[in-house]
């Protein structure tokens, strides 16, 4: 009942389903939510997977099948690699047309191309994989895309690290990638695997996480445990080249009549499930545009956090953030952070017209200086008074009045004690638009 207790708790609509694939689950998922989302059966789609070991016998049953790694990692594409590991995960994406993220303004991380699933039947062996089953999938997914194998530059494989399954796993790559072309060692390969262990029925949403990180950060991290490669796979007549090392992830220069052009990253996900069950998705990155800047006069930046702890914990991770990025625009930082983030008890508010000027703020904030101008700090409950004294007719006319002064600081005054607000009054037709930043620094407390 998972699926339905979640419908219920955020009062979603739409359909509710929680599916069993074996390890290809979380990428079904997200193929039934793409359907749904191009037939109208939903508006915006949360699909993905969690997975969870709760008893020992699972790791006696492995053992005693000779699944389990006796080395306890996963050896993907390496030499000796002998079984898996299972990993403990839970992941999900939000998923919607991209129009409609387009217009609504959302921070969008990957565009999904295509996604394809399909069965192996009949094999020799209920744990022996089809080769064939597995390249029709990935061929299916490429042609519904309209995708060119050759500008594919990654695959996150499946890569369990097995004798076995991944011979057959990068034959079946071969085989589709064959239909497009025959060059050799032009795409990157790697598993999560043997970062975090194969998380099963969350496999495939870890698979779909790391490359919208590396997409993110254009970068293509190691698949360990693969420095000496598997004897039996023969990579260099093959499509790919397994990613041993942290390198940047640039864009493939692709033939379109006659004339090399860069193109875009795209990456193709595979998560293939016990018993024959295949899932392929592809995602290209998404290269924004280039928007105007939005400048309103001073950015006012807005933090809160349950306890005081955690706000100046908020506050560490904007600062790293900020100082490691000098890209980013202020308008849409404070944004962000107005209208990306729920106000919770304890509040800061400061004024600023600057990155620098923030830097420094937030920098003497965190060394205990309180004292600091345009800067306002307060906690809700403690304030409740203070704001009941007044109507909300008349609270309404004084912000506004402030707001069409330009006295920010009188309105953040009043919010940090727990005045409601709806920040998209600041804005006209162009606002800023939301960006990725820190989320909520969780008590790390049992």
């Amino acid at each position: 009942s998972i699926a339905n207790r979640i419908s219920y708790y955020c009062n979603f609509n739409g359909p509710s389903l929680a599916l069993d694939t074996m390890c290809s689950s979380s990428l079904t998922a997200i193929h039934l939510a793409c359907q749904s989302l191009q037939r109208g059966g939903c508006a915006v789609a949360i699909a993905g997977g969690v997975n969870v070991s709760v008893h020992p016998n699972k790791y006696l049953m492995l053992a005693q099948g000779k699944f389990i790694s006796g080395k306890g990692r996963c050896e993907s594409f390496g030499e000796g690699g002998e079984g898996y590991v299972p990993g403990e995960g839970v992941g999900a994406v939000l998923l919607k047309p991209l129009a409609q993220a387009k217009a609504d303004g959302d921070h969008i991380y990957g565009v999904i191309k295509a996604t394809a699933i399909n069965h192996g039947g009949k094999t020799n062996g209920y744990t022996v994989p089809n080769p064939n089953a597995q390249a029709k999938v990935i061929e299916q997914a490429l042609r519904e895309s309209g995708i060119d194998a050759r500008a594919v530059s990654y695959i996150e494989a499946h890569g369990t690290g097995t004798s076995l399954g991944d011979p057959i796993e990068i034959a079946g790559l071969s085989k589709a990638f064959r239909n497009w072309t025959q060059d050799t060692q032009f795409c990157a390969i790697g598993s999560a695997k043997s970062n975090i262990g194969h998380c099963e029925s969350a496999a495939g949403i870890a698979g779909v996480t790391k490359v919208l990180l590396q997409l993110k950060h254009q970068q293509l991290v190691p698949s360990l445990h693969s420095s000496v490669l598997n004897p039996n796979i023969d990579f260099e007549g093959t499509p790919f080249v397994v990613q041993q090392a942290l390198a940047p992830w640039p864009r493939p220069m692709v033939e379109v009549n006659g004339v090399k052009r860069e193109g875009p990253r795209i990456a193709g996900i595979s998560s293939f499930g016990a018993g024959g069950a295949n899932a392929h998705v592809v995602i290209e990155e998404y290269v924004a545009p280039v928007a105007p800047q939005v400048t309103n006069g001073p950015a006012l930046i807005v933090l809160s956090a349950r306890h005081d702890d955690r706000l100046r914990e908020q506050v560490q991770q904007l600062l790293h953030a900020i100082t490691s990025d000098t890209d980013i625009a202020l308008a849409d930082l404070a944004y962000t952070l107005q209208v990306g983030r729920e106000a919770m008890e304890e509040r800061l508010g400061l004024v600023v017209s600057s990155l620098d000027e923030l830097r420094e703020k937030l920098s003497a904030y965190l060394s205990g200086d309180i004292a600091i101008d345009e800067l306002y700090r307060g906690q809700v409950k403690r304030n409740k008074d203070v704001l009941a004294t007044l109507s909300d007719e008349d609270m309404a006319t004084i912000v506004e009045a402030w707001v069409a002064k330009g006295k920010y600081g009188k309105l953040l005054d009043l919010w940090v004690k727990g005045l409601a607000f709806d920040w998209q009054r600041l804005y006209g037709a162009h606002r800023p638009r939301r960006i990725s930043l820190p989320t909520y620094p969780f008590a790390r407390e049992r």
